[in-house]
């Protein structure tokens, strides 16, 4: 699930083969946010286009990551700030969607949640293998691969959603996982936009002291 420990890394020559990890990470993330989305409209469920927004997030992050690695902390912190704003935004959706689908009484169809679902699994735990070597890095390198870790687990919780939709022949199960992953989308784009706003003005009260002459 997205977290807003996902930060970029500061600006420092990353591990070697760190760069390459993160490119494959991206590509993998991108198409499973496509395939997820996909499937979601399709098969009716909300959870799945809760994972989907996920893989969107860290497809994000994963960006942030390559592109902010010679950045000022002030663009580091504007970027951040797009992106919580981005998250919480992405999770009101799906709180949006939920109450939509429960108030239309629609049953998202289990089958495609669990294949779809699976093949979400898969790709998050190579994903996470591919970073492991990176795990023991330096606070944003153990982040990104955390974060990989801990999407998986998202993805059972949407298999779990699947068996809860086909036993039961109801849409509760779906809705209760993609209520709980819509509400920590929200918590930790508030907590990404918190801090950002705390870099931007961190950034700018350093780029004022810098430029004001020295008083002696």
């Amino acid at each position: 699930m997205a977290c807003s420990s996902c930060s970029a890394p500061n600006p420092k020559s990353p591990a070697p083969g760190f760069r390459k990890a993160l490119w494959i990470a991206l590509w993998v993330n991108l198409a499973m946010f496509l395939v997820e989305g996909i499937a979601s409209l399709q098969s009716g469920s909300v959870s799945l286009m809760a994972d989907a927004i996920d893989f969107f997030g860290d497809s994000a992050n994963y960006v942030l990551s390559l592109t902010v690695l010679s950045m000022g902390m002030l663009w580091r912190g504007r970027a951040a700030l797009v992106k919580g704003i981005t998250m919480a935004v992405f999770g009101v959706i799906v709180l949006a969607r939920a109450i939509w689908v429960l108030q239309s009484g629609i049953t998202p169809e289990p089958l495609t949640m669990g294949v779809v679902g699976l093949m979400a699994l898969v790709a998050n735990v190579v994903v996470a293998l591919i970073l492991f070597r990176y795990r023991d890095g330096d606070s944003d390198m153990r982040s990104v691969w955390l974060c990989s870790r801990n999407d998986a687990i998202g993805n059972v919780a949407v298999m779990v959603a699947a068996l809860g939709v086909f036993g039961t022949g109801t849409a509760w199960p779906d809705l209760a996982v993609a209520t709980i992953m819509g509400g920590l989308a929200i918590t930790a784009g508030v907590s990404v936009v918190r801090h950002a706003r705390k870099d931007i003005e961190g950034a700018k009260q350093a780029s004022v002291s810098s430029a004001s002459p020295e008083v002696r």
